[in-house]
């Protein structure tokens, strides 16, 4: 991006600044050339602090022009929606910058940013209605008492965001964070910083108040792991790999903060004999090729049934091999852009050598495109003969890898799909509507796709089950987690003396 001047620095108490000890100088890398676009300057531990303490005084102010906790609904959704259209003036340059630092494709950003800005805008409408939601009224046994619900806003949130989703998961976590009226303190990858750096321009432009939102860029130990032990904090939203959810659970329990984990996957995508071949294949190359693979729901172990495997499974082939790699950028608008990183791109070959080695057979793919000698590229990958113990079945692999075994009845089916330490997403394709019912109820994942793959809608709630996380996000679902359930109850007796457990006779004053 020619001319563009890249946005560097820490983002607290509604200022640009640079860490308060100097910082490390980070790279950030474009995958698809490998060279440098920028550095940002990482934050600290005393940064964290700078930024929480920002961060819980604009929470606490009760009134004047920066209240927001206490703003209403009505008031605090003007700000969303400007945040919105903030967005959406900066689409393309948003959406460049996507492709840039995380490899991909143009129009999958270009897409990711409409999804942002019609996040802000949903929240925008449920934040309007929490007015007509507060004071509702709970009728008790005793008629002397009135007892109401509020709904109070959490406090303090660290959001801490992933590199495959760099504004959307943001938005996720940060709409219905502000539309609840909590303030924020982000973290975003330090792969992938620069959409979150200029969204906290947009926040600032919309005119919401210093320190309800703040970024604080860095690696995990050094803002991560503050971010999640400090006892400012209320909640704790976070996206990523099991282990670092492990962690951030361990070091959130000493203050019993609330958190919200959404973790990896390893989803399954059962295609049944009576499927549409032309739409099963399309669905399952969606379902695993989409943002290069890099989906924490990718549907990434196929279960085909055995009376149309042999078909489906050269047509699928045939396809992926189509599918252009290269350049997000290039005239020829690839569908697979490049891996995030080095670290990435190593991590997919390793578990697609391994795959051989345990006895998968790669049917297409497997390697980088010959025609492309530098980036993290990875051709559509696709194994066959796989086993219930191989690694490429259990672990997720987090790339353009898709693993396939065959299946005679609906049991063995849903015994296969079930049987992981991941319950994130599950998908069905068959024309048979009482099948997919059964499936969809049988299903132990969060998240259930019926002829189809991965479409995902912020009216609707996302989250997992096992290993795949805690709680949910998006929708009306997403909106409560940032909330506080808060009872009054009053006593609506005037007469002096009636309660009467301990004084008997009214005190003479």
């Amino acid at each position: 991006m020619e001319g563009h001047k890249f946005r560097t620095q820490l983002f607290i108490n509604g200022k640009w600044v640079d860490p308060l000890n100097g910082g490390k100088k980070i790279p950030v890398i474009n995958p698809s050339n490998e060279e440098t676009i920028c550095h940002i300057l990482g934050g600290s531990e005393a940064d964290v602090n700078a930024a929480v303490s920002a961060a819980r005084a604009a929470f606490d102010v009760q009134d004047g022009p920066n209240a927001w906790s206490t703003l209403s609904g009505a008031d605090r959704a003007k700000y969303i929606r400007a945040i919105s259209k903030g967005v959406s003036d900066k689409k393309e340059m948003l959406a460049r910058l996507e492709s840039l630092d995380c490899g991909k494709p143009h129009r999958e950003a270009q897409l990711d940013l409409d999804d942002v800005a019609g996040c802000f805008e949903y929240y925008a409408g449920l934040c309007e209605g929490l007015d007509a939601r507060q004071d509702e009224n709970i009728k008790v046994a005793d008629d002397r008492f009135k007892s109401v619900v509020q709904l109070a806003p959490l406090g303090v949130v660290a959001s801490i965001i992933p590199w495959n989703y760099p504004l959307l998961m943001a938005a996720w976590k940060v709409a219905p964070a502000l539309a609840a009226g909590c303030t924020v303190v982000l973290k975003p990858s330090e792969v992938t910083p620069l959409t979150a750096l200029e969204f906290a321009q947009i926040v600032s432009d919309a005119g919401v108040p210093p320190g309800v939102f703040n970024v604080v860029n860095g690696y995990g130990p050094d803002v991560g792991g503050p971010l999640t032990r400090h006892p400012e904090v209320d909640k704790i939203a976070f996206t990523g790999s099991v282990p670092t959810g492990s962690t951030v659970m361990k070091e959130a329990s000493a203050t019993i903060k609330n958190v919200t984990l959404e973790l990896g996957g390893k989803s399954p995508i059962v295609v049944f004999d009576d499927a549409d071949l032309t739409d099963a294949v399309e669905w399952i190359m969606f379902g695993i090729f989409w943002t290069n693979g890099q989906i924490c729901s990718a549907t990434s172990r196929l279960l085909v049934q055995e009376g149309i495997a042999d078909r489906l499974l050269k047509r699928l082939a045939e396809e992926a091999k189509k599918i252009h790699v290269g350049d997000p950028f290039s005239p020829q608008d690839p569908s697979i852009g490049p891996l995030v990183n080095e670290t990435q791109y190593k991590k997919v070959l390793s578990y697609i050598e391994k795959g051989k080695k345990e006895g998968g057979r790669v049917l297409t793919g497997g390697k980088r495109p010959d025609s492309i000698s530098k980036g993290y590229f990875v051709e559509p990958t696709v194994f066959v003969d796989v086993k219930e113990d191989h690694t490429i079945w259990k672990e997720e692999i987090f790339g353009p890898v898709l693993s396939v075994m065959t299946f005679k009845t609906e049991e063995e089916a849903i015994r296969l799909a079930n049987n992981s330490i991941y319950g994130l997403g599950a998908a069905v394709l068959s024309k048979d509507e009482q099948r997919t019912k059964r499936f969809a109820k049988a299903f132990r994942a969060g998240i259930v796709w019926v002829n189809c793959s991965q479409p995902a809608f912020y009216q609707c709630p996302w989250g997992g089950m096992k290993q795949s996380g805690i709680g949910r996000e998006l929708g009306t679902y997403g909106l409560d987690n940032y909330l506080e359930v808060k009872q009054v109850t009053t006593y609506n007796v005037k007469e002096s003396g009636q309660w009467g457990w301990y004084i008997k006779s009214k005190i003479q004053e």
